[in-house]
């Protein structure tokens, strides 16, 4: 039963969420350091001035002290859904005395958009953007493609009883050692070294064609971060065809598979376990549902006159399906292109990839392989149940961190979480429909803000109609939280302001 915030309830939120404001505070300093070392004297004091308002803010909450407890679920729930609200917000406040967006609301979009690695946005003129307010955004997909909470786990901010409860909020169960702790910091740890390495290679083909060693170096780590969080931001307004370059693709679609893969089994990959990731549910899901999309995929892009050619079908559409299936939201084609050059079956197919994503305690969005290898698993249980004698008592089991059976209570979080994400797609869709544009491009576009995947069509830009902005906010939102989070914290609010029973006052006359 949903219980309202009592008074002590409010002060447990408010303290946690201003240690998790004050500590956001630090991520300010990467952009603000970028723009003393390019001279870029205005943006720093915008960064100068969100650093204050955060650690006002921070401060103010945090004069709501209690004694360290152990946060119980409806308080974790809480302090989690809120603190990716509160965050974006601030993070908006840079974007937006930037003067590219014609308003702060338009400025959120790109904060929740960054935070969540959904990867749209509707900034103007990105070309001329500066480099601190540049890096803002990609710092913004490092921190939100690792969790608000695993960064600040990883600098030990919080105990192992409080870490132990915001962690399972923020929709994670992955462990990749049994101190939670080191499991963030491993998860950090990773993400470094690849983004490291990617890195490197990419700011070699970047001067290899021409561009000055320090754009060079800014630009390959912008795009190494974008790839492995599976965020979708670029640099350039042209994204990733801006390069022309097929080994920066190659090298972006190494990165998108990477993070569209548990952190869990790329642990197991370093200790040598490689018999364990081939067994997983979600590899093996992986494998046979993207083996299915390609050749669909590659049949539907046959029939157009600008796929016909191999070397053209494997360059944009692989591209694209690794894409969308990541949900990052990389385009090597124009959003124009892709409304008009892919057939209907092409789109559909990519629409299906990218409602699906990714790995579950990965960086990518969607429904998630283990989610819908489960339900398959559920599927085979109950066609050997109805085949088998009464008698006979059915198990399947699969494997994901362990051996584990599919029992009732898996199956049904999988489908409740399934049918969330249906849900969503389908409102996300019905208001576009509302506003105007066709079932086919406001379908499209759902779920992509829902899956955070960031491609799109178009609809996605400065002057989009408010109401269907701030259906897009939900839906990354939601999506990024795979909807526990924010919709207990939606619960717990309501209840909390809901009249008392008034059975209550009747009893008393």
């Amino acid at each position: 039963m949903w219980q309202r915030f009592s008074l002590y309830d409010v002060r447990i939120i408010g303290h946690y969420l201003g240690v998790l404001v004050l500590f956001s505070s630090f991520s300010l300093l990467v952009p603000l350091l970028t723009a003393f070392a390019c001279q870029e004297w205005v943006p720093a004091s915008h960064y100068f001035l969100t650093m204050g308002i955060t650690l006002i803010l921070g401060s103010a909450l945090r004069f709501l002290r209690i004694d360290s407890v152990r946060l119980n679920r409806q308080q974790a729930l809480a302090v989690t859904g809120l603190s990716w609200i509160v965050l974006a917000c601030v993070a908006a406040i840079p974007l937006y005395l930037s003067g590219h967006y014609e308003n702060y609301l338009d400025a959120l979009f790109d904060g929740v958009s960054g935070l969540t690695t959904t990867g749209a946005s509707i900034l103007q003129d990105l070309d001329h953007l500066s480099y601190a307010d540049n890096m803002w955004r990609f710092v913004m997909h490092f921190v939100g493609g690792l969790g608000l909470i695993v960064v600040a786990l990883s600098f030990g901010l919080f105990g192992k009883r409080v870490g132990t409860s915001l962690y399972s909020a923020e929709a994670r169960s992955e462990h990749v050692l049994p101190n939670i702790v080191q499991t963030t910091r491993t998860l950090a740890r990773i993400s470094l070294i690849i983004i490291v390495l990617a890195t490197a290679v990419i700011s070699l083909i970047c001067i290899f064609i021409g561009m000055e060693p320090l754009r060079a170096f800014l630009q390959s780590l912008w795009l190494a971060i974008s790839g492995f969080m599976t965020g979708g931001f670029a640099p350039m307004s042209n994204s990733v065809m801006y390069y022309h370059s097929l080994g920066i693709e190659v090298v972006l679609m190494v990165l998108m598979v990477l993070g569209s893969i548990s952190f869990v089994l790329h642990a197991e990959i370093w200790k040598g376990k490689t018999s364990t990731f081939f067994r997983d549910i979600e590899i093996r899901t992986l494998g046979v549902w993207l083996a299915v999309m390609t050749l669909v995929f590659t049949a539907s892009l046959a029939t157009s006159l600008h796929f016909s050619d191999l070397s053209a079908m494997l360059r944009r559409g692989l591209f694209m399906v690794i894409s969308a299936f990541s949900t990052t939201g990389y385009q090597n084609i124009t959003s124009n292109q892709l409304a008009t050059v892919f057939t209907s079956g092409a789109f559909f197919t990519l629409t299906m990839i990218m409602a699906v994503g990714g790995s579950a305690g990965s960086t990518s969005g969607g429904i998630k392989f283990s989610r819908v290898g489960i339900i398959a698993k559920s599927i085979a249980v109950n066609i050997k149940e109805t085949l088998a004698p009464d008698s006979a008592r059915v198990a399947v089991g699969y494997n994901h961190m362990g051996r584990r059976l599919v029992s009732p209570e898996i199956v049904k979080e999988a489908m409740t979480v399934f049918t969330l994400y249906i849900i969503t797609y389908a409102i996300g869709a019905l208001v576009g429909i509302a506003h105007g544009y066709e079932a086919t491009q406001a379908i499209f576009e759902s779920v992509a803000m829902t899956s955070n995947a960031g491609l799109s069509l178009g609809i996605v830009s400065s002057g989009m109609p408010v109401g269907l902005e701030l259906t897009y906010l939900f839906q990354m939102w939601a999506g990024r939280l795979e909807f526990v989070a924010l919709l207990a914290l939606i619960i717990e609010v309501v209840v909390s302001f809901k009249p008392r029973n008034l059975r209550l006052g009747k009893a008393r006359r």
